[in-house]
């Protein structure tokens, strides 16, 4: 959530930002009602000075032995003006609230003002396009072949746009998410967590995904939980209207979780298969720090994303989004985007995103400074390391044999009991 005093200080450039991210909202009606809800506060405060005024000559009048019910009489009054005044107070609140919360995070200043994503910049590329001297065939077909993935099955259990991994599959998917937790907290620095896969309202609202993408969220509404569509929601708030040391951060978690997005709306037939699915495992790496280093961390986590994904040996690019990209937490991201043959194009495989202080303030995550013990809000990072629908897409894809078989990339086979190789 944006801070009401950056809008309040700055309207123009938080306005003109807004434009870049293609959200079309006058601030002029949030700096009138910070204005009424100012006035009305001094007025409450006028009221309440009044009544003490009152108090006082109560108690002097009675020490004189004097009768003060008439000036009793009419703090009832003040009383009654103050709870309606408090009450209109709360409803201005709650008008300034509901604007404020879903505007999207500021921009930091490197990233690119545009309101076309075709402008992304691309600012890595890694290894080379793979290049085939026999019928190229796409994860679709090859998952059938090898029969290792069953959309057919998934689709009689739960519906469309849900896949069951069997046999070799569910083993490399098994591999893929043990090799990137080994990666990220043996090999890597972050601790490694298993979080519930269910949250409450407040920590949904706490990520930002509530109130803005209810729609796109799996609630169980007897419990009044919701499952998360990425475990961010769940590392986020471990540390919820808590106050943290200074000497303790970073923090870094790592977690392996299953994934449920409803992703509303209709897509076209690119996205069949494990393109876009309902409920997927992905590996999150998570970071809290001071405002001081969060560009640095999220550097080093644009690097650790990369360390996973390199050694599988995959062409893959790392683009720079612009602003019109972002999601609504971030103020500035960048993608790792996988090549996907089948699709003749990039996917993202990992978003590294840095939310600066947008989810803290939501959820009320501070840090106490070591030297001048002043409370600050932190700044939380986000990162895929990695999600492993499309990485399975990109090695089935990129992988493929001309006998039909695909190759295991040899960081995978340790997890895969040292099989090279997956055949029909």
């Amino acid at each position: 959530m944006l801070d009401l005093k950056s809008i309040m200080e700055e309207p123009e450039l938080i306005q003109e930002m807004m434009k870049f991210r293609n959200v079309d909202i006058n601030l002029s009606e949030v700096i009138e009602l910070d204005k009424k809800r100012r006035d009305i506060i001094q007025d409450v405060e006028a009221l309440k000075q009044e009544r003490n005024d009152k108090s006082k000559l109560v108690g002097k009048i009675k020490k004189e032995g004097g009768d003060p019910s008439e000036i009793i009489d009419s703090m009832g009054g003040i009383s009654d003006r103050i709870k309606a005044w408090d009450a209109e107070q709360k409803e201005v609140e709650d008008d300034i609230k509901s604007i404020v919360e879903v505007l999207p995070n500021i921009l930091h200043e490197s990233v690119p003002r545009s309101l076309d994503k075709a402008d992304n910049q691309v600012i890595e590329t890694v290894g080379e396009k793979p290049s085939f001297d026999f019928e190229f065939k796409n994860h679709l077909d090859l998952a059938r072949e090898l029969d290792i993935v069953d959309f057919e099955a998934g689709g009689r259990i739960a519906g469309n746009n849900f896949a069951l991994y069997k046999g070799l599959g569910a083993r490399l998917e098994w591999a893929l998410l043990s090799y990137m937790i080994h990666a990220n907290s043996v090999e890597g620095p972050y601790q490694f967590i298993i979080p519930p896969a269910l949250v409450n309202e407040e920590s949904f609202y706490a990520s930002g995904q509530l109130p803005k993408f209810a729609d796109q969220a799996y609630k169980c509404e007897d419990d009044d939980l919701y499952l998360i569509p990425t475990s961010e929601t769940a590392l986020l708030n471990m540390h919820r209207e808590q106050i943290l040391k200074e000497d303790n951060l970073p923090i870094l978690y790592t977690a392996c979780t299953p994934c449920f997005r409803r992703e509303a709306g209709t897509y076209g037939a690119d996205e069949r298969g494990l393109i876009r699915i309902h409920q997927f495992n992905k590996v999150e790496i998570f970071k809290f720090t001071t405002p001081e280093t969060s560009y640095d961390e999220l550097e080093n986590m644009l690097v650790d994303a990369q360390k996973v994904l390199k050694p599988l040996g995959l062409h893959y690019q790392v683009s720079l989004l612009v602003s019109s990209d972002l999601g609504q937490q971030a103020a500035k991201t960048y993608d790792i985007e996988v090549w996907l043959p089948g699709q003749d194009g990039y996917k993202e495989i990992s978003s590294v995103s840095n939310c600066e202080d947008y989810q803290a303030r939501r959820g009320n995550i501070r840090y106490r400074e070591k030297e001048s013990k002043k409370v600050r809000f932190v700044h939380t990072l986000n990162g895929s390391a990695l999600a492993t629908p499309r990485l399975m897409v990109a090695i089935l894809e990129q992988y493929q044999q001309s006998d039909g078989s695909v190759v295991i990339p040899e960081a995978i086979r340790p997890f895969m009991a040292g099989l090279d190789r997956i055949t029909k």
